[in-house]
């Protein structure tokens, strides 16, 4: 009678070479300033495998984003160093974002390396968009702008991309809050505009915000 004694191979083969870049945290984080039209920050990280890994190149998944490395190739426990700078544009919130490296190591061809975006919010519109449904009674509707930087706001002037509404604006909490209200002329037709609202920010892109409106067509799904 044959006897089948299962072998473990991988007890008795050689382990396999093999590279492996990692950074010291799973997500590097950059926190510009509100005036900030752009961050930079440096990162570590090493190689953990058993084999030297060769960069073959850096792609950026977001032309906001991009990185370099401070050489091209990391021996086996080696610590490297990346450089990565974020165009902050008009970002406000969280966003993230990554950076794509091609290695020759076929066990990790591409290594990817994870950034999170934190800009602070310096004005509040909510809601964003205002909305009416085709045939609706064209009630006036309010939206609530809200300077939540350090420093105070003034809404300079407002004006709208449409001609059939009618606006106003009333000041809440002197340089922190605000009230708009919106009112269209009718609901007949559809239509999209929106408020270009000017403040007296001394940060550039914060000096003109929009806020939304609009008349559309009632989904079927919301029909009585």
């Amino acid at each position: 009678m044959k006897v089948h004694i299962p072998v473990l191979l991988g007890c008795f083969l050689p382990l396999l070479a093999m590279g492996e870049l990692a950074t010291e945290v799973p997500v590097i984080e950059l926190k510009p300033k509100p005036e900030d039209t752009s961050v930079s920050t440096t990162f570590v990280f090493h190689n953990k495998g058993s084999k030297p890994v060769k960069i073959l190149g850096i792609e950026s998944a977001c032309s906001c984003l991009s990185a370099t490395l401070d050489k091209a190739v990391y021996a086996p426990g080696e610590k490297g160093t990346g450089k990565a700078e974020f165009q902050v544009s008009s970002f406000v919130g969280r966003h993230e974002k990554s950076v794509h490296v091609q290695t020759d190591d076929p066990e990790q061809p591409e290594w990817v390396v994870s950034f999170a975006l934190e800009v602070p919010e310096v004005i509040k519109i909510e809601p964003k968009t205002l909305q009416w449904w085709l045939g609706d009674e064209a009630v006036a509707k309010t939206t609530k702008v809200t300077m939540t930087g350090d420093q105070p706001m003034v809404i300079k002037g407002i004006t709208s991309t449409r001609q059939n509404v009618e606006f106003s604006w009333k000041e809440i909490s002197p340089g922190r809050e605000y009230e708009v209200t919106v009112k269209p002329t009718n609901t007949t037709e559809v239509m999209l505009g929106a408020l270009k609202i000017e403040t007296d920010s001394q940060i550039p892109k914060y000096q003109r915000q929009m806020a939304f409106f609009s008349v559309y067509r009632k989904p079927s799904t919301l029909q009585p």
